[in-house]
């Protein structure tokens, strides 16, 4: 069976680049189908999850060419539209549910299954739902677990959401910008994706102000056009390898980034003791000795981040005193907890409340990643632990994390992708002899 094995006690050094964002990419190559002229989408990540969404697109009959790792060509005018967007792939990941509200944008027909992912907790498509209604089409869930959303004519509405839903924002914008009229969205989401998305369709011929704030306004287009664009940088791998750093009490420049998206993971950081430098397009983490305890509590941007609350409570279990993290967004984000608690940590989970007590170091351990987020929390822990440690079910982790291995080891650290035993006695034996030399 695949999975990492990795030797830790090494501290992360150097220069890592930080790829796409995936949570834009897949919403904007779902929206990619809805110009009938070429649409050309750079910094691409490669990624399982993007792969999946790319193939339905050509299943469905778009014209979608790939001429370097990091770009795809789409051209929606050949879709089959009628036919449900429905295969295994598709059911496993969340951001197949875009395609609903670009289909429905377009032709005011969609057939979508509903979407998988993570199980981190209940992801409702209900606010989804709302907003279609809202723009007049007719929504219902078919067997075998199909999202079927028509509509005579799409119109304009003020729609209201009754939470802050990123998925929801998106779909109901696409939706919108060929919807005949005007579109409110309030309490929308302000997730730096969602920017993306408007900055996108805008370069399509979309008419989206407001994309950023909580207040979003859609003046419908009869058509959009052809277009070239390249996504911003992922903020959550950036994340990841900041708080992998301090884990590691390392030193690692994160190049390829946006600063501003960083802000609240820098915040924590410097609030236990990182030393952080930032400059236009890179930041800089520097942990040259144990860290010290914090409470924090995620929340919508630009608040601290969901998918970072894995990675923040492996690098607080390792920091002096009591720590609280306090999950607001998805309930079964905690599950990383047992995995952590085979490698020493001292963690306690009351409702949706972790309360960690620092240990002074990790040992290592076979673990299993739980979702994509913690399995990538888990590697960083691997890597500051005494030992070695082997970690199953990287599936998930490779959903979202382009050359994980590869760059961690660019960093210097001890880690090998591996699918038997004497693949792993070999890397192991690497290991050994780069510590020696």
């Amino acid at each position: 069976m695949e999975h990492y094995v990795v030797k830790g006690g090494t501290p992360l050094v150097g220069e890592v680049e930080i790829a796409g964002a995936k949570n834009a990419a897949l919403a904007i190559l779902a929206a990619a189908i809805m110009a009938d002229e070429p649409v050309t989408v750079e910094n691409v990540p490669d990624v399982s999850d993007i792969r999946a969404i790319v193939g339905a697109i050509a299943e469905i009959g778009a014209e979608v060419s790939h001429p370097d790792r990091h770009t795809y060509v789409i051209n929606g005018k050949t879709i089959r539209y009628t036919e449900p967007v429905d295969n295994d792939a598709v059911r496993k990941i969340r951001g197949s549910y875009y395609l609903i509200g670009s289909l429905l944008g377009k032709y005011s027909e969609a057939q979508v299954a509903l979407p998988g992912g993570c199980n981190i907790g209940l992801r409702p498509i209900d606010q989804h739902i709302k907003g279609f209604r809202a723009l007049g089409a007719v929504v219902k869930i078919c067997p075998p677990g199909l999202v079927e959303a028509r509509a005579d004519e799409l119109i304009g509405s003020h729609i209201y959401m009754d939470v802050v839903s990123v998925g929801a924002t998106i779909n109901i914008i696409m939706a919108a910008v060929m919807a005949k009229g005007n579109t409110i969205i309030e309490n929308a989401a302000k997730e730096p994706h969602v920017v993306d998305l408007a900055n996108f369709l805008n370069s399509m011929g979309a008419r989206v102000r407001g994309a950023g704030t909580d207040v979003i306004r859609i003046k419908g287009v009869d058509h959009l056009h052809g277009t070239e664009y390249s996504i911003i940088p992922d903020q959550i791998e950036a994340g990841t390898y900041m708080y992998a750093a301090a884990c590691t009490r390392g030193d690692v420049t994160i190049t390829n980034v946006i600063p501003k998206h960083l802000e609240c993971l820098t915040a924590k950081l410097t609030e236990i003791g990182c030393e952080v430098t930032e400059s236009d397009d890179s930041v800089r983490v520097v942990a040259a000795k144990r860290l010290d305890h914090t409470n924090v509590k995620t929340l919508p941007y630009p608040g601290f981040p969901t998918d970072m609350q894995p990675q923040i409570g492996v690098l607080l279990g390792l920091s002096k005193g009591t720590s609280i993290v306090t999950e607001s967004i998805f309930e079964n984000r905690f599950r990383y907890v047992d995995e952590l608690s085979k490698m020493g940590a001292s963690i306690r989970v009351e409702s949706n409340t972790a309360i960690i007590e620092g240990v002074e170091g990790y040992t290592g351990a076979n673990v299993k990643a739980p979702d994509l987020r913690a399995g990538a929390a888990l590697v960083a822990a691997a890597l500051s632990a005494q030992g070695y440690s082997d970690i199953y079910d990287i599936h998930f982790i490779e959903r979202g994390y382009e050359d994980f291995p590869e760059k961690l080891r660019s960093l210097g650290g001890c880690i090998a992708k591996v699918d038997n035993a004497d693949e792993e006695r070999k890397a192991i034996n690497r290991f050994n002899l780069k510590v020696v030399s």
